[in-house]
């Protein structure tokens, strides 16, 4: 069976109007920052309904999963999990984000009572001239951070990167982030909404007043070097119809893409569901004589234990699994 995922939308002040244009997202927010497209998490929880059918109502993802069961839904390794282990995002920045960093499990059990974040981004599309950035320029001291934050020229000892579509950077917790303007990406993370932002900007939120600042949590988690993983952790396995990279794996989430240039037959086993976000293209997924479409910017889940799905077209889609 394959069902559709209708993602919650999240604005900000850095959000831009793309998911809406290009992307096929309706939303009555002034613009869209965030599509959480696959989420469990209390801060937003997307739904879920038969694909094709009609979506006028469908149900959320966490009722769902009571419903049918965590096993039959998502397979025994999320099962194991005590709650849901992953949450995807589209994000749109039309101006840079803050400069942040995320806890790991550990600090973020004992000061926060919640789990770390550790996240990978795929940039679906980018701007010319675009960047991020991402760790330190430098092997930099937590004092020297902490001036640079306070006097506003932390940019200036950060790791800048030119992005273009297509790449992928991983950015474990602890490693200082920023997602520059003109970027749009699909964000694989753990399922945790926790951000220790260093600067801003001198930006004010929606009440007009400075956004809030976590530096010396920020200082306790960064890590203060350049980071060494960047890319694809697989190579680019060449097949008739399609092409397929591991783009990135931890104990929470795997990630790969698929180049559709034909056909492609993927198998959900018992072990976990797969998610498949459509990054470019539009296809045909089919499963057990159901037939559906998708475009770039949909979501879909294939339940564990569906067997095999075959995807048609000319596309890029992200499977997500765990």
């Amino acid at each position: 069976m394959i069902y559709s995922l209708y993602p919650v939308y999240k604005d900000a002040i850095w959000g831009g109007e793309k998911l809406k244009k290009e992307y096929g997202k309706v939303s009555t927010l002034p613009r869209i920052a965030e599509s959480w497209e696959l989420s469990c998490h209390p801060d937003g929880i997307s739904s879920i309904g038969v694909a094709g059918i009609d979506a006028s109502n469908p149900v959320p993802l966490t009722e769902f999963i009571r419903i049918r069961g965590k096993a039959e839904v998502l397979g025994t390794r999320p099962a194991a999990f005590s709650s849901f282990p992953v949450l995807i995002k589209l994000i749109d920045a039309a101006s840079d984000l803050s400069i942040q960093v995320h806890p790991d499990d550990r600090y973020a059990m004992k000061q926060e009572g919640t789990s770390g974040k550790t996240e990978m981004w795929y940039v679906i599309d980018a701007e010319e001239g675009a960047s991020i950035l991402w760790g330190f320029d430098h092997l930099v001291t937590r004092e020297e951070v902490r001036k640079a934050a306070l006097d506003g020229t932390l940019e200036r000892i950060c790791n800048r990167v030119p992005v273009h579509k297509g790449d992928v950077f991983w950015i474990n917790a602890g490693t200082l982030h920023a997602i520059g303007g003109g970027i749009t990406l699909a964000e694989i993370q753990q399922n945790s909404s926790l951000t220790y932002r260093l600067y801003d900007y001198g930006r004010l939120g929606t009440d007009g007043k400075p956004r809030e600042l976590h530096l010396e949590k920020a200082l306790d988690v960064l890590k203060y070097e350049r980071p060494v993983r960047r890319g694809p952790i697989g190579r680019k396995e060449i097949h008739q119809g399609y092409t397929r990279t591991l783009l990135g794996s931890c104990h929470y989430f795997t990630v790969s893409e698929i180049e559709l240039t034909g056909e492609y037959m993927g198998l959900a086993t018992p072990l976990s569901f797969h998610c498949l976000t459509v990054a470019e293209g539009s296809i045909l997924i089919e499963n057990e004589g159901q037939r559906v479409e998708g475009k770039k910017g949909d979501s879909f889940l294939i339940p564990a234990g569906a067997g095999v799905y075959t995807l048609r077209g000319r596309g890029n889609i992200l499977v997500t699994t765990v």
